[in-house]
């Protein structure tokens, strides 16, 4: 079966949000006989009562003018300070790991790990990807960068490193590289949206908040099921009603997750 890929033992879809279906029970079965142990299964895109899952994205493209006054002074600050442009994933495998192994380990919640291994492996993974980075005008050095995975005429910003000293300063980077993307992607190239992914299970970062907030990103509701392999949805059952005080991060994650089934 095409289009799901298999993340920390999760297929998940990696078609464009707007072309997800309902998978059948035959279909997730399917999917766990290669491997994992769940399949998250997302649909109803965009629908119009809200729901416990979504989408965080973008489908019109305001300039300055949508914006707060203090979120263009930023965005001016930001342009002052680093050039935006498209670049080649030879120049990440090169740079871009120092970057991303800064950026994860300045998230206030670790849920995660990065080394070389996995940031090599996640790029040679890429394909119909484009790459971004934000290079420092004094220094002409990368500081900052984000996979795009793109669709037919739409896309999603999935990876992104800034490194944290330039994100503790006065430079802005986020909304400069948020904003030159939604300009190229929306304006430029005319897409349907620009998504910044799903909801976050592990809230490991607060950034989908700070897209809606500051640069006019909203929720896009959508229907979430999950199939689970047999043992594995023991596992959940026995463990769900101690979601609230689970220590264990990636457990309670799957928890949380489960929590937002279709409701």
């Amino acid at each position: 079966m095409t289009g799901y890929f298999l993340y920390r033992h999760a297929w998940i879809s990696n078609q464009a949000h707007h072309f997800e279906q309902r998978l059948n029970k035959n279909q997730c079965k399917e999917l766990l006989h290669k491997g994992g142990w769940m399949v998250r299964n997302t649909y109803n895109f965009d629908q119009n009562e809200p729901s416990s899952f979504w989408y965080v994205v973008k489908d019109k493209f305001g300039g300055m003018e949508e914006l707060s006054s203090n979120a263009r002074k930023k965005i001016r600050r930001s342009f002052n300070r680093f050039d935006y442009r498209k670049i080649n994933i030879d120049l990440l495998l090169k740079q871009g790991f120092p970057i991303i192994k800064k950026t994860y380990d300045d998230y206030a919640v670790r849920d995660r790990t990065m080394n070389r291994k996995i940031f090599n492996e996640y790029l040679n993974s890429c394909r119909n990807y484009e790459y971004w980075g934000a290079f420092d005008k004094q220094t002409e050095e990368l500081v900052g960068f984000c996979t795009v995975r793109i669709w037919e005429k739409a896309c999603e910003y999935d990876m992104i490193g800034i490194l944290p000293e330039y994100k503790r300063n006065t430079s802005y980077p986020y909304y400069g590289m948020y904003y030159s993307m939604n300009c190229y992607y929306l304006e430029k190239k005319k897409f349907q949206y620009v998504s910044a992914g799903s909801r976050s299970i592990t809230e490991h970062s607060n950034i989908h908040q700070f897209m809606i907030d500051r640069l006019k990103f909203r929720k896009a509701y959508c229907k979430l099921e999950i199939y689970y392999k047999w043992w594995f949805k023991i596992v959940v059952r026995l463990l769900y009603p101690l979601r609230k005080v689970m220590p264990f991060r990636n457990i309670r994650a799957v928890l949380n997750m489960n929590e937002m089934q279709n409701c």
